[in-house]
């Protein structure tokens, strides 16, 4: 499964809250707000990603706070 549909099923699962989308040079970028506890599992998962998957690196960078509605796929 795709690593970007595979950590929108993630997020969701966690009740986090954000999107999460493909890039033109094939990285993945995701935006995402929730419990700290949440956001660290997420970013755990975010590690490893789906089976299959390669992961090179995750950069994590903190952001001004945002209001989001769910979880979606952009």
């Amino acid at each position: 499964m795709a690593y970007r549909v595979s950590a929108y099923g993630v997020a969701r699962q966690l009740g986090v809250r954000g999107w999460v989308r493909n890039l033109a040079d094939g990285r993945v970028e995701l935006v995402a707000a929730g419990s700290a506890p949440a956001l660290q599992k997420l970013e755990q998962w975010l590690h490893q990603g789906p089976p299959q998957a390669r992961v090179d690196q995750v950069i994590r960078e903190a952001a001004e706070f945002t209001e989001f509605d769910g979880f979606e796929i952009r």
